[in-house]
């Protein structure tokens, strides 16, 4: 595969030690703006993945394991030697692959939402969206991804998580979503938890699918030490349709020796 380019406008906020958020599917760097309390005891770095907010889509495919190259590269070139990495869904299995081979640079790891493979019939689903995207656009999709993202109720607690994400999926590219789609398909990270030596916390809506649900225990399970954090009444959105849980599960893990 080719290199993804690293020469992409990088957000930096707050002070303390390094913190690189990872967005998800669809969306960009700002999915992360409920986590800004967490800039008064670290230095949080964010960016939007190829093909998602101000970042062009590639020319061609690329795996998880490019975007992991990629952070690397965007790393070294803020001057970040040693990071806490967390990630939700896409930017989940990136931290994932990312803290496998490259553990150096890892100092905690947690991941949100994500899993390290999906099934059999949510790879049918990834190709199905990608040649959505491409024929109609991601628009045609909101309704049905919105219903998985968050809580029937969720536009009453928090609308301005809901319109953010509504919103951002209209924008979105559809060659730079189909292309993720097509990468999300193609991943299978299991034999990279084993190699996973940072602590880590995995945390999962308590009334997401039921795939995310078993991976979320998968992980659990299968990183050495592992802790598991469930967020009630949330789905695939957890961290943004119950923001406050969220900044307290990951600042009480981030902070501890």
């Amino acid at each position: 595969m080719p290199a993804l380019d690293t020469q992409i406008t990088v957000r930096c906020e707050g002070s303390g030690p390094p913190l690189v958020l990872l967005h998800c599917l669809g969306v960009d760097h700002r999915f992360w703006d409920f986590a800004s309390p967490l800039g008064t005891d670290f230095t949080i770095y964010r960016y939007d993945l190829p093909g998602h907010g101000t970042t062009p889509a590639p020319k061609s495919a690329y795996d998880i394991e490019d975007l992991s190259d990629q952070l690397a590269a965007i790393m070294r070139a803020q001057g970040v030697a040693r990071a806490s990495i967390a990630g939700i869904s896409l930017g989940g299995l990136i931290a994932q692959d990312f803290a496998a081979r490259y553990a150096g640079m890892v100092d905690k790891l947690v991941l949100v939402d994500t899993t390290p493979r999906y099934t059999d019939e949510m790879r049918s689903m990834w190709a199905e969206r990608a040649a959505t995207a491409r024929t109609k656009g991601v628009t045609a999709m909101v309704d049905p991804l919105l219903k998985i993202w968050f809580s029937a109720d969720a536009a009453t607690r928090n609308p301005a998580a809901v319109d953010y994400v509504r919103n951002a999926l209209s924008r979105a590219d559809g060659e730079g979503y189909a292309l993720a789609c097509e990468a999300l398909a193609r991943a299978d990270l299991r034999d990279r938890a084993p190699k996973i030596k940072a602590r880590t916390l995995v945390i999962c809506g308590d009334d997401d699918i039921p795939s995310f649900l078993d991976a979320a225990r998968w992980l659990s399970a299968n990183i050495a030490g592992a802790e598991l954090s469930w967020i009630p009444q949330t789905r695939h959105a957890s961290v943004i349709e119950d923001p406050q849980s969220a900044v307290r599960i990951m600042k009480s893990f981030l902070q501890k020796a």
